[in-house]
């Protein structure tokens, strides 16, 4: 058998069933093998970046493995900022890189370069896979493969690489006499979890809020965390990642918080007396800066299966009161058979303030609704309107991320993915393409900015060549906003290189739609908003909707980058809480 067949089999093994390949010279065995494997479709992305992205946002949506495959040099070096949106928010890919053959490396020359396209890919990705290395004997193709699955997977999971040289692609191997992976044996002594202890501030505290990270998700532990849900009754402020898990009508849904969170939401974070936070890495974009100005007089019980996630916090003198290193299924399973439930009305005071705050400080103000001219807040409850239970949603960064998870209504079984800690210009459509394909060519909605799209608009090629149902909203500002609001706060609103005047250039956007085949439309008026967006994801196959809005858009509200979420007033304690029910709550920057 050629070895690079192999590749292609131990791949379907894994039940992946898309392989996302630019191809090269020295790749060229490996994606014919996939190519010619009766279980796997090999997909043609046209940049290996967005080929690193369509894997991840595939791996996303299976829970099992990505994979992409790139030749060398250029090609193993385009996948990088993939490769790394996957390490940051732990997805289990497989990437596979052709290299030159054996005999054309430099190895110990004290040359840059030998063979043409060589490159040092396993050093370049070491730092950013959780596995890297060059298969340079055929007779460890099988061990390889199987160590790099195993550590994919295991754990915090995360991407690997596993670089096969041109050479060894074409040997032939006996499968019968490879060696295969036996991972040493697992001997941790379970954790102890001070139950006690937990169910002590718990009962201690009157204003406790629920915060689940991506880990949750990761853990697959969604069930086991409405369950915890349910028994202690406690509010949930969900990280971005997680935002999708409750619909907006859970009477104990907080909203987003941090920096660019909910002003009702941060005022509940903030002014929490206990904070439990599973699966999350509590991220300075969800407690500003510095980290001991988040909820600064709450107790925090913080629970992450990456001892290094924990011990961070000390370093950066960040006080938890309680570090709990282990898997997010493994403690909520177990806190749903010891925790006791809340008493009945307990948190109801808590919960009511919280819906206060929520009615005296809408996300979508009333006056937006009177503008003529589209506002963003209002095409975003537009869309979650129109968005049916179940849809698949995929976004980009910047504004376009920040909208959605301010004002986006979540209904049942809907999800949203994003490159939450990577967070680059470009992933929203190669994602979505990824994720189409995994759902079984199902209709997704992308959402994306006109400067973001620019980094991977040759992906609008990819969709349209495969036929996928993929419904793309481009918020079109003609600029990078959220930029221009950094700008606004420390260079006197002076927006070098984030508008035109600054030195972008962007297209046509419906010309350029229609060269590729979209069916398309603008929406430039709120009026317009329902109508449009349900044309949008009604009309079959894919479409293209050019959403026109003014570049003075802002998100709002936004803490001023490098600030805390500061209060002014005076933090909570239990004697005003009682007297006043919070009728004051802390004021949140604007962006000013």
């Amino acid at each position: 058998m050629k070895l690079s067949d192999f590749v292609a089999g131990f791949l379907a093994q894994q039940g992946i069933r898309h392989v996302f390949s630019v191809t090269g010279g020295a790749s060229l065995h490996l994606i014919h093998s996939v190519a010619d494997h009766p279980e796997m479709i090999n997909v043609c992305p046209q940049h290996e970046q967005a080929g690193a992205m369509a894997a991840d946002g595939y791996a996303r949506i299976t829970g099992g493995l990505g994979a992409a495959i790139a030749t060398s040099g250029p090609g193993a070096t385009n996948l990088i900022t993939g490769v790394c949106c996957a390490y940051y928010d732990s997805v289990p890919v497989i990437y596979i890189t052709g290299n030159v053959s054996r005999g054309r490396q430099k190895r110990e020359l004290r040359v840059r370069q030998l063979g043409f396209q060589e490159t040092d890919t396993v050093d370049m990705f070491r730092t950013i896979t959780k596995y890297a290395v060059c298969v340079n004997r055929p007779e460890l193709i099988r061990y390889e493969l199987e160590k790099a699955v195993y550590l994919a997977k295991s754990g915090r999971p995360g991407p690997v690489l596993v670089d096969i040289p041109d050479d060894v692609q074409r040997e032939q191997i006996d499968p019968d006499s490879l060696e295969g992976f036996t991972p040493d044996p697992v001997t941790t002594t379970p954790k102890e979890i001070p139950w006690e202890r937990i169910q002590t501030l718990i009962e201690q505290s009157e204003r406790p809020i629920l915060i689940p990270g991506w880990g949750t998700r990761l853990a697959g532990a969604e069930s086991e965390l409405l369950d915890l849900i349910e028994l202690l009754k406690i509010p949930v402020a969900p990280t971005w990642a997680t935002m999708d898990l409750l619909p907006a009508d859970h009477p104990l849904l907080v909203g987003s918080f941090g920096t660019h969170g909910t002003r009702y939401g941060n005022f509940a974070v903030q002014n929490a007396d206990l904070i439990l936070a599973v699966g999350s890495r509590l991220d300075t974009h969800e407690t500003g800066s510095p980290l001991s100005s988040f909820a600064r007089e709450a107790k925090r019980i913080v629970v992450d299966v990456d001892d290094g996630e924990l011990e961070k916090f000390e370093r950066l003198g960040f006080r938890t009161d309680l570090s709990i290193c282990t898997g997010a299924k493994d403690f909520l399973a177990a806190a749903v058979k010891v925790l006791k439930p809340t008493a009945k009305g307990k948190f109801t005071a808590w919960v009511d303030q919280i819906h206060k705050w929520k009615q005296a400080f809408p996300i979508c103000e009333p006056k937006y609704l009177e503008e003529k001219a589209l506002n963003p807040y209002v095409f975003v409850k537009t869309l979650s309107r129109g968005a049916s239970e179940g849809a698949t949603i995929y976004c980009d960064t910047g504004c376009a991320i920040a909208w959605m998870m301010q004002a986006f209504d979540f209904k049942k079984g809907q999800r949203l993915f994003h490159a939450f800690n990577n967070t680059p210009m470009g992933y929203g459509l190669p994602a979505a393409i990824g994720g189409s394909l995994a759902l079984g060519n199902k209709p997704v909605i992308c959402v994306t900015g006109d400067g973001a799209l620019q980094m991977n608009l040759q992906e609008l090629a990819t969709v349209i060549r495969y036929k996928l149902p993929i419904k793309i909203f481009l918020l079109n500002n003609n600029g990078y906003s959220m930029i221009q609001q950094t700008q606004d706060q420390w260079l006197s609103s002076n927006y070098v290189a984030s508008s035109v005047e600054g030195g972008l250039a962007f297209p046509n956007w419906i010309k350029l739609a229609e060269s590729y085949g979209y069916a398309h439309s603008t929406i430039q008026l709120n009026q317009e908003a329902d109508a449009a967006v349900q044309h949008a994801l009604t009309t079959p196959g894919p479409f293209f909707c050019n959403v026109e809005l003014a570049p003075t858009h802002r998100v709002i509200p936004q803490v001023k980058f490098g600030r805390p979420i500061e209060d002014t007033e005076p933090l909570l304690d239990r004697a005003s809480f009682a007297a006043n029910m919070l009728v004051k709550p802390m004021p949140v920057s604007d962006g000013s």
